[in-house]
């Protein structure tokens, strides 16, 4: 039987999966900045809405049967700040979103009609499924507010994305408010994850279900950027 980790060797194992697979590494990125490429901008932005639109429902499930009192405090506040903006003094997340994709000039129509890719469901509905099973509930945590919220801290030469996407394609900071607000929140979020995971998990194989939740999420984001790579990159003239 393998001896359970520390906390101090559960967190280094946690942050350490989450920081192999980053997405700003991904080729679409490149692409889109070598290209400044405004269509590419919009499906990436549609696709990432259809995530978007799921979290805070994530979020719900985590709070709901989450086990311990100062935890489950914790992801109210974060779950109150989905849907108000009440900490950040700006708007429910949902809407930061919109108002980015109504900057790219893509109407409500256009919004409400796209769909999620095959690779972004299975991201969709892979989480949706660790957080609604009681038993999987330390990897609905991983997937969720480790390797998911820790998406938002990814940099590319060490500028974060909406710095990137500021600079390169002119827009201005009101525009951006949803990730350069999830980049500051989410640094306490990926750590509250990490804490309560590192608190319920109670044997080697939970720990190691746990950092395996992270690996299969990080990869997930990976693959649906590479399905819109695919789609709408490869395919197109350059």
């Amino acid at each position: 039987m393998e001896t359970l980790l520390t906390k101090k060797e559960f967190e280094k194992a946690l942050r350490e999966e989450l920081n192999k697979q980053l997405t700003l590494e991904h080729p679409i990125f490149e692409e889109l900045l070598t290209r400044k490429d405004n269509f590419l901008i919009k499906k990436m932005a549609l696709q990432g809405y259809q995530l978007t639109k799921y979290f805070l429902e994530y979020i719900e499930h985590l709070f709901y049967t989450c086990p311990i009192p100062s935890h489950k405090r914790k992801l109210l506040f974060n779950m109150f700040e989905e849907e108000t903006g009440y900490f950040s003094k700006t708007d429910n997340h949902v809407t930061l979103m919109q108002n980015f994709l109504n900057s790219l000039g893509i109407s409500k129509q256009e919004r409400d009609k796209e769909v999620a890719y095959p690779e972004t469901r299975e991201l969709i509905e892979y989480r949706m499924r660790l957080v609604k099973d009681i038993e999987t509930y330390h990897m609905g945590v991983a997937a969720v507010q480790i390797a998911s919220e820790g998406q938002n801290l990814e940099t590319k030469a060490h500028q974060a994305r909406h710095t990137i996407l500021r600079e390169e394609f002119n827009m201005n900071q009101k525009d951006l408010l949803f990730f350069s607000v999830h980049q500051n929140e989410d640094v306490y979020h990926v750590q509250e994850g990490i804490d309560l995971v590192v608190d319920i998990c109670s044997s080697r194989k939970m720990q190691n279900d746990a950092v395996e939740a992270v690996k299969t999420t990080c990869g997930l984001f990976y693959n649906m950027y590479d399905g819109i790579y695919r789609r709408d990159c490869l395919n197109k003239p350059r």
